[in-house]
């Protein structure tokens, strides 16, 4: 109710001064009373112990500024970067775009971020409170190596989080989705692989939607025999569905509501040849309780959010994970791993 009433407020700002003014409320808010405690979500994937399903997407807390005080508002989890080894501004503005008229955002941000060593810094400091948090980790947009920018990023965050998400998916790094190509993706993932070492920590492959079915496949075979630890599915989406808004035009990756249906296909894609060991995390245009409940019964075992918190607000999380205790039950499911790949049987 309260978001709804400041909306208005915030959709008068641009888009990313609207963002940056919400991480510093952010910090100086007490959050309280809706982390996930609810033992019927809490699941195991790639090791990890997930209290709920429902996590927060990279892009929102891109310089791991606030990622406990999200754990505070019902994600299970809370994803932070895109992360670079050196900082590096991004795109130029503008360049995030709200869609309301689509519940849907169109980025070009461009891997803007405050670079690894102060990264690390910020992740140091907050070591040791609970809460699980990812690290999505990318290249610099002007790197002469790029799978040796993800070589020196897993080194310097392995010991920092509890999974690297190794995201090649972004489409506004010039060149970055090529390395989704099946003989550039088996260099990266040696390298990353080679550069963790001893430490373990789960490895993440996070990909694009616009994949062609010969892609999934390959896909599918390198990370199988990579033996990585899940993979997500799926980022941004360079097409353009049926769109109103006056921003549709703008360049950039669009994700929110328009991407459901893509993303949903793309994930039954995978699970269908990678079949029910490599654990899927379901991404893109989860809005709702059966949104989220839908890409776990076609396999998901986790699900991220992002765009839709712009138009539901902060507590969606919490809202989801009650309408997926209610689900379960309605199913006779006793948690939700019961309901993992429920439909993909």
């Amino acid at each position: 109710m309260l978001y709804d009433l400041a909306r208005p407020f915030v959709f008068a700002l641009d888009a990313e001064k609207a963002h940056r003014m919400t991480i510093s409320g952010l910090k100086l808010l007490p959050v309280t009373g809706l982390a996930c405690n609810d033992t019927r979500l809490a699941s195991e994937v790639a090791g990890i112990h997930f209290p709920g399903p429902v996590g927060l997407a990279p892009g929102f807390d891109k310089n791991a500024e606030v990622p406990h005080r999200m754990l505070g508002f019902g994600f299970g989890f809370a994803e932070i970067g895109t992360v670079t080894p050196r900082p590096q501004v991004g795109n130029p503005k503008p360049r995030l775009f709200r869609l309301a008229e689509d519940r849907a955002v169109i980025n070009r941000m461009g891997f803007n971020n405050d670079g690894a060593e102060q990264v690390a810094a910020r992740l140091k400091r907050s070591a040791g409170r609970k809460g699980v948090i990812g690290i999505n980790i990318g290249a610099n947009k002007d790197s002469d190596d790029r799978i040796a920018d993800y070589a020196e990023m897993t080194r310097i965050m392995a010991p920092l989080g509890d999974y690297l998400t190794v995201n090649i998916s972004s489409p506004n790094t010039p060149g970055l989705r090529a390395l989704q190509d099946r003989g550039s993706l088996e260099a990266l993932l040696d390298g990353v692989i080679e550069a963790r070492g001893n430490i373990a920590i789960p490895i993440f492959l996070k990909l694009a939607p616009d994949l062609e079915a010969a892609d999934v496949k390959d896909i599918c075979e390198v990370a199988m025999d990579r033996k990585l630890d899940a993979l997500i599915i799926s980022n941004t989406t360079i097409s353009r569905p049926d769109l109103k808004s006056r921003h549709a035009g703008e360049a950039g990756g669009l994700s929110g509501a328009p991407l459901k249906n893509m993303a949903l296909e793309r994930l039954r894609e995978f699970r269908a040849i990678c079949g029910p060991s490599m654990p899927l995390i379901g991404v893109g245009g989860i809005e709702n309780a059966d949104d989220a409940y839908a890409r776990i019964c076609a396999g998901a075992s986790l699900v991220q959010l992002y765009s839709a918190l712009v138009y539901e607000g902060p507590q969606l999380a919490a809202r989801i994970n009650r309408g997926l205790v209610k689900l379960l039950k309605r199913d006779g499911f006793a948690s939700i791993g019961e309901a993992v790949g429920a439909d993909a049987a």
